[in-house]
Formats: C-alpha cells, structure tokens, sequence
C-alpha cells in the first residue's frame, strides 16, 4: 500500500512518519504542499510541525496549501487520513474535522510523555489496539487545547468520535479531556500525541506503531486504496 506523507513549509515529523508508515510494510513517500496529486496514495498523512511557522494561527495558512484540496478528495472519496499534532490543527482549518485547537490552557509549550486511552478501535489508524488500551505517547505542542461547541461536544460523545482521551493528566485543558477525534465517516482522524516519535524499538518501547500497522492492515483488508 503506498502512504503519502505531505509536507508543508515548517514541517518536522515529516520523516519520523514516513520511516514509522515504511517501518510497518507501506510504500511511504513524500508530496510536497505545492503537488495538486497524491502520487495514487491508498493512505495520506498530515505530520506534526509548524506549517507555514503557525502564523496567523496553527493550520490556518496550510489549509489553503495547492494540496488540500487533494486531501479533501481522498477523504470525500472514503480514504483513510491522519493528521498528527499540526496535521490534526490542519484537519480541523480544513472544516475535515470539526472544532479547534487553541492555546494551552497554560499558555506554555509542552513537550512530555501521556497517558491516552484508546477510545475507539474501530478506526483505520486504530484497529491494532484494544478498546481501553491506556498507552504512552509523546506530546509537543503549544496549541493542542481541543475546543468545540457544547452540541458538537455532545454529538462526538453520542456518535463515539472520541478516538483517545487523556487520562490521568491533561496537558492542554482540552475538552472531555479529548486527545483525537474521527469524523463521521470514520475515516479521517486527527490526533496531538506523536506516535511516530515511539514507533521505532531502536529508541525503546513502541507503543505508537499500532497507529501505523492499523492503516497498512486496513487498506489490505478493503484490497487497496481509494485515490
């Protein structure tokens, strides 16, 4: 299965998700912001970083990147993406998500290890783990607070949106404690932790890697891609 890693200007997890996605059996490769094709990808990833130096706000310039509207496509058409940290702010600028990240509550970057339950498994890029599963991944973000209208709040808990949840400590004061979402077609998802920074035994446990083997065996399962 092939894997587009896209790549805005300010991005800096680009190759840790590109070596997690090939380190799990993809085709992982590279489309650069200003590409108007996803080169067949069966699966696109938004990684972490600071698109366009997160001027005006994070994600607000990306989401008008050649790109996206590409993204946009794929994901109409039913295929699977994820957007990792700045990916997810880029998702939510996108209108592919709904609600916002906004400054930490602490008005700090934080940059640590957290706890995060599994909400839902039911998901391409979270079908490897087990439902309540409580992992350790990696946060590093200053703007990572999910905010959303008490209704939609409400609509995420009631349709089971919530993909993980923090647990434990928040370190963002997001809503409901919510550290990823999925839409309602339950085939783009948005996420803060990085678990491409833990997807690699060379620098210890792997607790990330399911992200990644989940799509490969997703896209295997449906025979290929959409895109």
């Amino acid at each position: 299965m092939r894997v587009a890693v896209v790549r805005f200007p300010g991005s800096n997890c680009d190759l840790d998700a590109l070596r997690a996605a090939a380190r799990a059996g993809a085709d992982a490769f590279f489309v650069w912001h200003r590409e108007r094709d996803l080169g067949q990808a069966d699966a696109v990833l938004l990684p972490g970083g600071f698109a366009y130096g997160d001027y005006l706000r994070a994600g607000a310039i990306a989401r008008f990147s050649p790109v996206m509207a590409a993204v946009e496509e794929h994901a109409r058409a039913g295929g699977p993406v994820l957007g990792i940290c700045n990916g997810f702010q880029v998702l939510c600028e996108a209108g592919l998500l709904p609600g916002a990240l906004m400054r930490n509550a602490g008005l700090r970057f934080v940059s640590r290890p957290v706890a995060v339950r599994v909400e839902m498994t039911d998901t391409p890029f979270t079908s490897a783990y087990s439902k309540s599963a409580i992992i350790k991944l990696p946060v590093a973000h200053g703007e990572g607070r999910y905010v959303a209208a008490p209704s939609v709040l409400q609509v995420l808990e009631d349709e089971e949106r919530v993909v993980l949840r923090y647990v434990g400590t928040n370190p963002n004061g997001s809503a409901r404690d919510i550290a990823g979402i999925v839409n309602r077609e339950r085939n783009v998802v948005g996420i803060m932790p990085h678990p491409e920074r833990v997807a690699d035994p060379a620098v210890g446990p792997t607790p990330g890697a399911g992200v990644f083997t989940s799509v490969v065996q997703c896209v295997e399962l449906l025979g290929g891609g959409t895109a």
